[in-house]
């Protein structure tokens, strides 16, 4: 059957100049016309140019434009993007023989224009993966050689298709449990954990100058953390290239302890690996239950008792959500020789995944700008924090 990709030259030519069209129609109307957040803040890019990159995660609102307001945070603060979906299997791989790249071009284009550095989101996940790819159509598990032929097929186009355009690749994501064994992920189930060499092997064949990340979340939890170290090792003395772990970042008001956080860091250099925070969020909401992680499938019956800030934050918890931030904020800037980038999961509150999960319909105020664009004061705390910084 002949592989069907969507965008062929003339129709990747119109969409690229359309979205040029909306991009700059877009930055004109930011630069004109007085956005809904204030300008006074400095950039946090600016602030943060000698420390590490800071970015944001792109929605598909924010990537074909529609979103002018969140351009412009997006433009202004940061120098660092990753696709909250687009790149992921199911958008960019749909089936077997199709592929769909109309928003991961667009995406890619725009942060290239601007001359953002452009992290790929996410290669081999057990999440947000459609059927075919690791099932026959009878809907049992496929053969290893099927699998790793499939694996190979995937990553040498998507990678391929954007080699020396994007800066590094997550090429696994989510793969270890938080008591450190191995999720029984499908690719676990056909390929054991060969299919994480394979995949790093894959990456580094298409692009050979591509950064590639393991990424993760709970990543102070120590069982995990162990594993992660086993995982850098096993794959240093196969030969194969991984320059930094993804600390996911996804926290609570009261976990991880900034002490925690500070050892899983220590720990990963150890191990011969850069760190980035690459889904930065801090929810200001009681969690639902104990240790929650970011596993999207683990989802919980509404309860009004832990959704309690429907019409705002309070002053005090305001206050201490931004207490909180900055003290993370620190402990970045204080490991700055060891943090590659740290990358927010969205641009502003409204964005955020967090305000469904784990169940629906909870409002939460978790990254730096509010659903109005606002800044936080914690953006002013951090911009003070890094002048002060050695």
């Amino acid at each position: 059957m002949k592989l069907q990709i969507i965008n062929i030259p003339t129709m990747k030519k119109l969409v690229n100049n359309l979205v040029f069209a909306i991009i700059a129609a877009t930055l004109f109307y930011a630069c004109s016309a007085k956005p809904s957040y204030s300008d006074k803040v400095t950039p946090l890019k600016k602030a943060l140019a000698n420390k590490f990159l800071i970015g944001t995660a792109l929605n598909s609102k924010q990537i074909t434009g529609k979103d002018s307001t969140g351009m412009h945070v997006i433009t202004e603060h940061f120098n660092a993007i990753v696709a909250e979906n687009c790149m992921k299997c199911e958008e960019i791989h749909p089936e077997e023989n199709r592929y769909d790249f109309t928003l991961s071009d667009a995406f890619v284009d725009f942060g290239t224009s601007l001359d953002m550095a452009i992290t790929g989101h996410t290669l081999i996940w057990h999440s947000q993966l459609p059927k075919w790819f690791c099932h026959d159509e009878k809907g049992n598990l496929v053969s290893a050689e099927i699998l790793k032929k499939r694996m190979k097929e995937h990553i040498h186009t998507v990678v391929g298709r954007y080699k020396g355009r994007i800066v590094g690749w997550d090429v696994v994501n989510e793969a270890i449990n938080d008591d450190g064994t191995w999720r029984n992920s499908p690719f676990y189930q056909i390929l054991g954990e060969d299919f994480i060499y394979l995949a790093f092997q894959y990456a580094h064949e298409a692009d050979p100058d591509a950064q590639l990340y393991y990424n993760d979340y709970n990543e102070w939890h120590p069982g995990k953390r162990k594993t992660i170290i086993k995982m850098i090792k096993s794959l240093k003395e196969r030969g194969l290239r991984i320059d930094a772990i993804g600390m996911q970042g996804h926290i609570g008001m009261d976990y991880p302890s900034i002490e925690e956080y500070q050892a899983a860091i220590n720990d990963y250099v150890s191990a011969g690996v850069k760190v980035m925070v690459t889904e930065l969020d801090l929810s200001a909401l009681p969690s639902v239950r104990h240790n929650v992680g970011a596993n999207v499938s683990d989802v919980e019956t509404y309860r009004k008792e832990v959704n309690p800030y429907i019409e705002g934050l309070p002053a005090k918890i305001s206050k201490e959500w931004n207490a909180r931030m900055s003290d993370f904020f620190d402990l970045f800037l204080q490991n700055s020789d060891k943090i590659l980038r740290v990358t927010l999961w969205g641009v502003a509150d409204g964005d955020s995944w967090k305000n469904d999960f784990p169940m629906r319909g909870r409002t939460d105020y978790p990254l730096l700008f509010d659903r109005s664009h606002q800044a936080k004061p914690v953006v002013t705390s951090i911009i003070s924090a890094a002048a002060n910084s050695n």
